[in-house]
């Protein structure tokens, strides 16, 4: 069974599926899926597209040093096992600190909107608050729409 890779997007292909686009000068491109094969023929370049491996290596993303390939077994090395430990240990820590900023990227305009959510919630059900200074700063907040209402009815 032979697995080959994708031309675009370097993922692997497996017999059976994909499709394979065979140029006049006879160079051989294979596709896993439609969505690489399209892009091939409109002319995409796999380094500008970014769900592509090619792109992530290119952008700096990818971690190609820890994926290579061995196909001679290696001899046991006690020091080969603690390095890659601590790689495994730091690829983790990436893994994490990415996440961190991704959710902290995502969640930064939450806090004004849930604020203004708030203050919008309690100033309709005003009634319901057991404190007296924030009913007479409602009141007060509303005497001024009502001589508003009552200036724009006149004019």
């Amino acid at each position: 069974m032979r697995l080959e890779k994708c031309y675009f997007c370097s993922s692997t292909v497996y017999p059976g599926h994909g499709m394979m686009f065979v140029r006049n000068d006879s160079k051989i491109f294979r596709f896993c899926r439609s969505k690489c094969h399209a892009a091939f023929k409109h002319k995409r370049n796999p380094r500008k597209v970014r769900w592509t491996k090619a792109f992530r290596k290119a952008a700096g993303k990818e971690m190609i040093i820890f994926e290579k390939r061995r196909n001679v077994p290696v001899r046991y090395d006690r020091e080969l096992m603690s390095t890659t430990v601590k790689a495994m240990k730091r690829i983790s820590e990436i893994k994490a600190k990415r996440e961190r900023i991704f959710y902290k990227n995502r969640m930064s305009g939450n806090k004004e909107l849930e604020k203004a959510d708030n203050i919008r919630e309690i100033q309709r059900h005003i009634e319901l608050v057991d404190s007296p200074s924030a009913k007479i700063k409602a009141q007060v907040a509303k005497i001024p729409e009502k001589t508003q209402r009552i200036e724009m009815d006149t004019s």
